[in-house]
């Protein structure tokens, strides 16, 4: 099947080889879970290693990075929330409350850019802003390096890892985007359906909640296989006039205005509330939003909502039940338990 053949990407750069030599740690995922369109992408100067990702998982939850030593990346990216946060806005204590809620981190290395306004097209260039961002870490970077130098084992850590012990902010965020890349997640009830030809992973409400999201529901014309993510940054009608104008906030461009990159649905059911500003605390929420409340007349509306245009969209309650009960079928229970991707130092979270 399928489902069984594993896919492994990944491997060392020569640059440094001579100097040393860190173990490559090729990616594994399921031969499905690539195709022409949605492909891993992995920096040539930035391979993913044993000895990084281990770097990485530590400083992913180390609180020196933050102003305080209170935040780590794990505080607002939780694992059993899909590795978002629970709270409408994630919030900082010399900053006042984010106006954004975390998303959630999943199958990262088929991304092509990140952020909801989709300012940084790199995980490498992402993880160095949260860090300086005075609304959430609130921190230098030559303070982090510094912090981090003091505390036992980094260094040897940033030796095995990269070949020096006189690190900077790079390498900080090399290694923190090697671990995210190892957050992947194709193991829900939907894998075992649809991919491994399990024909009990889903209950019949979910196979009728799934043949009216790739059908009726239209949506997968936003929300496409493997990731259920397509490469967009769009205007779903949240809003008839938007507060948070999104992409276009960064850009100034009238096009993007009330634009937000398409989140990834996988693992959805634990990772409310939902949206970019978190507006919606539940999964019926989110499908009546699309039933009923759609704002055709906002600027710059989607042409991947043609659908609802036409006013094709017809969701009665029964529709709406199944469709809540499919999404929760795209849970993958083994992800969000994982102990590799879990504190390494075995802490529970505050």
């Amino acid at each position: 099947m399928l489902g069984c053949i594993a896919r492994h990407v990944g491997g060392t750069s020569p640059r440094t080889a001579q100097r040393h030599s860190p173990t490559p740690l090729p990616l594994t995922f399921p031969a499905w879970a690539v195709d022409s369109t949605h492909t891993v992408s992995i920096p040539y100067d930035n391979p993913t290693t044993v000895e990084g990702v281990a770097l990485g998982r530590r400083l992913f939850y180390e609180k020196a990075l933050s102003h305080d030593g209170t935040l780590s990346c794990s505080s607002c990216h939780i694992q059993e929330h899909a590795f978002s946060d629970p709270r409408m806005f994630s919030s900082e204590p010399h900053a006042g409350d984010v106006q954004r809620n975390s998303m959630a981190l999943v199958n990262l290395a088929w991304s092509h850019f990140f952020f909801w306004d989709a300012r940084a097209y790199s995980l490498e260039l992402q993880a160095f802003q949260p860090v300086t961002d005075h609304r959430e870490m609130f921190n230098s970077w030559p303070e982090v390096v510094q912090r981090l130098k003091e505390r036992p084992g980094y260094e040897a850590q940033f030796e095995d890892a990269f070949g020096t012990m006189l690190f900077d902010s790079t390498h900080v965020v090399y290694a923190l985007a090697q671990f995210e890349r190892t957050l992947i997640s194709f193991n829900s009830p939907f894998d075992r359906f649809y991919y491994g030809c399990d024909t009990t992973a889903l209950t019949r409400s979910q196979q009728r909640g799934m043949n009216l999201f790739f059908g009726a529901a239209h949506c997968a014309d936003c929300h496409e296989l493997p990731n259920f993510q397509d490469h967009t940054v769009v205007n779903i009608g949240l809003d008839s006039i938007p507060k948070d104008q999104g992409m276009g906030a960064r850009t100034g461009k009238a096009w993007h205005m009330g634009r937000f990159k398409t989140p990834a649905l996988r693992n959805c059911a634990a990772s409310a509330p939902y949206m970019h500003d978190g507006r919606f605390a539940t999964l019926e929420q989110v499908v009546d939003f699309y039933a009923d409340d759609v704002q055709l007349s906002t600027p710059n509306f989607s042409d991947h909502m043609f659908a609802w245009k036409l006013g094709v969209v017809k969701l009665d309650n029964a529709a709406r039940h199944d469709l809540v009960a499919f999404l929760e079928s795209l849970t993958d229970s083994t992800f969000l338990n994982a102990p590799s991707l879990a504190d390494p130092n075995g802490r529970v979270r505050d």
